[in-house]
């Protein structure tokens, strides 16, 4: 457990000294910042873009226009960004040969591989917050009297398939020494999920309808109950990718 803290702690240390840490936080504060100004601001724009000539009356903007602006954000660009980011979360330190250092003094590999998916796990969880905040501080001031339903529970969805997402990241670094192989695995992996979406059966196990049904939970067109079966494979799919991660990352020849 010492070890665990200790290695936990580099963790984050090396996130704050590469910058990684500020790109996630400032990326995700832009777009909660940005989403109820866009949502806002946006029929205007449109308006003065027709020319005189036509007439057209566009909608009056509302809450729910910024969290349309949250949730393709988050989903679409903010999980790219994390993706790229956190690809070489092996590869750099075997290829600087820090890691193989450690490991040969006795730092257990289980250690490594569990530290380094809480520490992306914590960095998740801290810029999805920062976007949420900052998004629904802005949307109550910008557009008071809005009611937003399962506002909450959509915004967990997403981040819980950015969890899994994290998970099958750690699992495809195992495999690959390299950056580019593990987005590469990390890509075809959320491209099958996509394929495997389009059948309508396989929608409510699919993990991926946590990321794609959050617009629909927010207007209530979808019900909650309908993502149960994702939530629990998600969690089970990202404990057992995890602990694959360890069994894999154990028999490595670095």
């Amino acid at each position: 457990m010492r070890n665990y803290t200790v290695f936990l702690k580099k963790e984050i240390f090396e996130y704050t000294k590469t910058y990684k840490l500020l790109i996630m936080l400032m990326v995700f504060a832009v777009f909660g910042i940005t989403n109820p100004l866009m949502a806002k601001l946006l029929p205007e724009i449109l308006g003065s873009l027709m020319a005189d000539s036509i007439s057209m009356s566009l909608p009056e903007a509302t809450a729910f226009d910024a969290w349309t602006q949250f949730f393709k954000n988050a989903t679409q660009m903010g999980l790219i960004v994390m993706t790229i980011l956190f690809s070489s979360i092996l590869s750099w330190e075997l290829s600087k040969g820090t890691l193989i250092i450690m490991l040969t003094k006795g730092l257990s590999r289980t250690v490594v591989i569990l530290s380094k998916y809480t520490c992306m796990v914590l960095v998740w969880t801290t810029s999805i917050a920062l976007c949420f905040g900052l998004t629904y501080g802005y949307t109550v001031y910008l557009f008071p009297g809005d009611l937003t339903v399962n506002l909450l529970f959509s915004t967990f969805c997403l981040w819980l398939f950015g969890v899994f997402l994290l998970a099958v990241l750690l699992f495809a670094a195992t495999l690959t020494k390299s950056n580019y192989g593990c987005l590469l695995i990390t890509g075809t992996a959320i491209v099958v999920c996509m394929l495997v979406n389009i059948i309508p059966a396989t929608h409510r196990y699919n993990p991926i309808s946590l990321a794609t049904d959050n617009l629909g939970l927010v207007t209530n067109s979808i019900e909650v109950s309908s993502l149960y079966c994702p939530i629990l494979i998600s969690c089970l799919l990202s404990l057992f990718l995890v602990v694959l991660s360890v069994l894999i990352f154990r028999k490595k020849q670095l």
